[in-house]
């Protein structure tokens, strides 16, 4: 039995395709009164269970060989450090004891390429970077290493653990849609007046979905995994959207520093409005950071190689049409 954590989300729904396809039997943790779109007419065994519960936890892991620990805040808007801190760091806690105690075989957590300190740029990042909340930024970077720590600290009691840490993620069964899903459809929508100057590195979900199964079935105990792809520019990302539904990139291009100034008006608006920001500050953060990332230990001791990265975005357009959603 694989047990799936965060199920209904965007590498939730992906794993969760995956591993049935692969012929595993799954269970899928959701949130009670969360929306199931994304695993509507999947054979799975759904479960309501919440990391803030224990109780809950130790119910859904029952019988479970493989445990995917997903479920996490990713919130771009403020005034949420609370339920950051309760899911982000707690949660992980809580699910790595639930799986000690259930006697699961394994636990793979997906922690985030920001949880890992950050060198200077030209520096490379990989897995020996480390986490250390307090020499990252974001504040969601600070609960993904905090929760990481915490996971450890229970492998280092004896749960065969392993740790993924991917970078940006695009794909198709986008339903929420993500941060980079809600980019792409303003931008086809005629939402977007500009562009920004800068980038990041951007993997297919999918190729995270099967790094995790990667991780579940060869990563070595204790050891963190990153699951990158390669860096392209918004503007380029923007181009490869156009391409298929044929709209043009903005001539305009913001610079690093008036996008920042413009995010932190946005971000501020948003506590007003409770909306989420086009442009918030830990996006802009994310896309000037240091994202020199190497998955060269996936692929030499996993297996783990990511599609070209342009043809992942035309496949998530593809997908939204097929949806409807433009």
């Amino acid at each position: 039995m694989m047990v799936v954590t965060g199920a209904p989300g965007h590498l939730g729904n992906n794993l969760v395709r995956l591993l049935l396809e692969k012929g595993e039997k799954v269970r899928a943790m959701v949130l009670a009164g969360e929306d199931l779109t994304s695993l509507k007419g999947l054979d799975v065994e759904v479960v309501e269970g919440d990391v803030r519960e224990p109780k809950s936890l130790d119910k859904a892991f029952r019988g479970a060989d493989i445990v995917f620990h997903l479920a996490s805040v990713i919130s771009l808007l403020p005034g949420r450090s609370e339920l950051l801190e309760q899911v982000n760091v707690n949660g992980a806690r809580n699910v790595a004891e639930a799986c000690l105690r259930s006697g699961v075989r394994r636990l793979v957590y997906t922690s985030s390429i920001h949880a890992l300190v950050e060198p200077p740029h030209g520096t490379g990042i990989d897995e020996s970077a480390g986490c250390d909340p307090l020499r990252v930024s974001m504040e969601y970077s600070k609960t993904k290493a905090k929760g990481t720590l915490e996971v450890l600290d229970v492998i280092g009691k004896g749960l065969d653990g392993v740790i993924a840490y991917p970078s940006g993620v695009i794909g198709p069964n986008d339903f929420k849609p993500s941060e980079v899903g809600h980019m792409i459809l303003d931008f086809i929508r005629g939402r977007l007046p500009a562009t920004i100057d800068g980038g990041y590195n951007f993997v297919d979900v999918r190729d995270v979905a099967y790094g995790h199964m990667l991780a579940a079935e060869k990563g070595r105990m204790g050891e963190g995994y990153i699951l990158a792809g390669e860096w392209i520019s918004v503007t380029e990302v923007l181009q490869e959207v156009g391409a298929v539904v044929g709209r043009t990139v903005p001539k305009w291009k913001v610079s690093p520093t008036t996008a920042s100034v413009v995010a932190k008006a946005l971000t501020s608006l948003s506590r007003m409005t409770g909306k989420k920001p086009l442009v918030s500050t830990d996006m802009i953060e994310a896309l000037l950071s240091n994202s020199l990332v190497s998955s060269t230990k996936a692929l030499t001791e996993l297996g783990f190689v990511p599609r070209p990265i342009r043809q992942s975005i035309r496949d998530t357009v593809v997908w939204f049409q097929e949806q409807g959603v433009v």
